[in-house]
């Protein structure tokens, strides 16, 4: 199962508890398996959180078995220094300083850090010393935003 498998098999149930799915990662690794997920909410996360989220998502994954061998859960928030993944959450930082690592060369360079200034669901706008780069978000890498 992939990521993104995983990722529509969770969400529904993390989002029937209040939680936003901010991301996802897993790691296959012999006995050294991870699956780390993010969670968000207005007002932010605490442990109890993260303890309920962690809770239904190892039920769920313990009746429908979906991952190869085993691997350790984990269950946080994304951090002052989260990464945005989806349109949604470079339109809700608006405004806010962003690092964005692409994954080819745009005007030259791959690495881009300033102020997020538009968005759609297909592009970015970040400005870097007074000029506007358009980034394209099919291509990006990473991108976090900056505390």
């Amino acid at each position: 199962m992939t990521g993104y498998e995983l990722e529509k098999m969770l969400q529904p149930a993390i989002e029937r508890l209040g939680y936003e799915l901010s991301d996802l990662e897993v790691r296959f690794g012999g006995n050294n398996g991870v699956v780390r997920i993010f969670i968000d909410k207005p007002g932010g996360i605490d442990l109890d959180d993260c303890k309920k989220v962690s809770l239904t998502v190892s039920a769920l994954l313990d009746v429908d078995d979906p991952l190869p061998g085993q691997y350790q859960l984990e269950v946080s928030s994304p951090g002052l220094d989260r990464k945005l993944t989806k349109s949604a959450h470079f339109q809700r930082f608006n405004g806010e300083i962003v690092k964005v690592q692409m994954r080819f060369p745009i005007q030259g360079r791959k690495r881009f850090r300033g102020t997020l200034v538009a968005s759609d669901d297909e592009n970015i706008v970040v400005e870097v010393d007074g000029e506007s780069h358009t980034l394209p978000m099919a291509t990006i890498d990473t991108a976090r935003l900056v505390p």
